[in-house]
């Protein structure tokens, strides 16, 4: 199967609004990879440009050793699953899975046995003669998945499809498009602002804002690297801290306390912006760290708890995951307890990473 590959794509619209700042990427046969940003961050122009419905404003996008930059959409055999389902309301299920591969002449019978091998991976065989009307937002949603990887196309696009479906729906469908992927042999690019989607999805993950890539990598080296403070403050839910702090050599100062770095990390003095998960700040008692902070608010979650404080020193908020099982009164003083291996720094200024 053919590749992806994007040389250096960009896209700035009359007026000189920057949609998408050259960007270089490369997605094998069998990968999935997540385009993820904030709305505006240039992710769908940057789909739309590989689908062949935007013309970049310079660079080139190649489908295996093809170059289709100037290439309309239907000559660049991608398929495409719109967040809007997109499917014709007169025809079946069955009509809609069928319909690119009737436009491409294939015979009755292949396009029967497509339908019918597609609905099956999909769980639709029981809704092949109905219409998109008679259908919930997951069903119609299998049925445009279903018709996109009917076709056998060379790169298969998806611009933020669950992000019409209620959670439950979400997280089912989501599952859906995990196995489909194991079976298809073909890149797939898919845009979305979710970063649960991104982590639990892609192969690799890009991060954009503002138009630039700030980091490719797999979903756990986003987020246990993340190469800048926006990419660390984006990725992870709950979302991780991000304070003022000075470091000093192998140690971090900020409210009037010290804590020691990692083994082996040792930044020269100056300010950094201090990022840590939730996840990696424990609540102990008063005496047992001089980091103090007052609890100031607790969400149960089941499993764990959401525990808001405020530092005594400067009343700056922070979140902690604490055990569900954990007593915590809202208004007593604790201490906390920073992991020093899971602490990140990044310049103030340029927000890149600096350990």
């Amino acid at each position: 199967m053919s590749g992806l590959r994007l040389n250096r794509v960009a896209k700035t619209f009359p007026g000189g609004q920057v949609a998408v700042a050259g960007v270089d990427l490369e997605v094998a046969p069998r990968e999935l990879v997540v385009l993820l940003g904030p709305s505006g961050c240039g992710k769908s122009t940057l789909l739309r440009m590989i689908a062949g419905i935007e013309t970049p404003t310079s660079g080139s996008i190649w489908i295996g050793d093809q170059d289709v930059t100037a290439e309309p959409p239907q000559r660049r055999d991608v398929a495409m699953v719109f967040q809007n389902y997109a499917l014709y309301p007169h025809m079946t299920v069955a009509e809609n899975i069928a319909f690119g591969l009737r436009m491409r002449g294939q015979s009755g019978e292949t396009v029967a046995a497509r339908v019918r091998e597609v609905a099956a991976s999909l769980d639709l065989q029981a809704l092949l003669e109905r219409r998109p009307g008679q259908l919930s937002g997951g069903q119609r949603q299998r049925v445009a998945l279903g018709r996109a990887i009917a076709r056998k196309a060379k790169v298969f696009l998806l611009d933020e499809p669950l992000s019409n479906l209620d959670v439950q729906l979400r997280v089912t469908t989501r599952m859906e498009l995990a196995r489909l992927h194991r079976k298809v042999e073909a890149p797939m690019v898919y845009v979305t602002h979710d970063q649960e989607e991104a982590m639990t999805l892609g192969t690799r993950v890009v991060v954009m804002r503002a138009g630039h890539v700030l980091q490719v990598g797999t979903p756990m080296e986003i987020y246990t690297r993340p190469a800048t403070a926006f990419v660390g403050g984006f990725v992870g839910s709950p979302r991780m801290n991000l304070l003022p702090a000075r470091a000093e050599g192998k140690s971090l100062a900020f409210e009037r306390t010290q804590v020691i770095l990692a083994s082996g990390v040792s930044i020269p003095a100056r300010d950094v912006t201090l990022g840590v998960r939730p996840e990696d700040i424990t609540l102990v008692a008063p005496e047992e760290s001089e980091l103090r902070a007052q609890i100031d608010l607790v969400e149960p979650l089941g499993r764990e708890q959401l525990v808001h404080v405020l530092l005594s020193e400067t009343r700056t908020a922070l979140r902690v995951l604490a055990p569900g099982t954990a007593s915590i009164a809202v208004g007593s003083e604790r201490g906390l307890r920073l992991r020093p291996e899971a602490l990140h720094l990044f310049d103030p200024t340029t927000e890149i990473r600096l350990n």
